[in-house]
């Protein structure tokens, strides 16, 4: 997918669009979101993870700060914004372990999985879009209720705990 089409004037990807399979999905250029994952000294994986507000689409699920991509904006940069847009965190260290490109036919979401040392401190106010952001151990991650399409990236990446 390109980052843009041609001759578009519009700079903000917000807005709905249908795909090849007829669905609408939200970003005019795609969208993309963080996964934050930190490996602590004892072993234990944790990925950083927030709960929809009741006024998203599947509001209550769980998946990971993201949303549209901007007109000319790259994947990784656009899941960066949301991050800090949605929950109020700002990234600085962190290495790119991955950076999933799920294609719609036209459409993509792109998943970046970045490895950071620390967890990060949540912040006390969240957007609007966010009712709960935390920590999660990825044992756990399979007992929460997912966002459907979050879920089924984790499994495409091998993130979820086999059983």
């Amino acid at each position: 997918m390109g980052f843009g089409r041609a001759g578009d004037r519009g700079g903000s990807g917000d807005g709905f669009v249908t795909v090849a399979d007829g669905t609408r999905r939200w970003g005019r250029f795609g969208a993309a979101g963080v996964l934050a994952r930190h490996v602590c000294e004892e072993g234990h994986t944790w990925f950083f993870l927030a709960r929809r507000s009741q006024w998203c689409h599947q509001g209550g699920c769980w998946a990971i700060p993201g949303g549209a991509i901007d007109h000319g904006e790259e994947p990784l940069v656009a899941a960066l914004r949301e991050l800090t847009e949605e929950v109020g965190v700002t990234v600085e260290h962190y290495e790119v372990a991955e950076l999933h490109e799920d294609d719609h036919g036209g459409w993509s979401y792109w998943t970046a999985v970045i490895d950071v040392a620390h967890r990060f401190a949540v912040p006390g106010e969240l957007h609007w879009e966010t009712a709960e952001a935390r920590w999660v151990r990825a044992d756990e991650v399979p007992t929460l209720e997912l966002l459907d399409a979050f879920r089924a990236t984790l499994d495409r990446l091998g993130l979820l705990p086999a059983g």
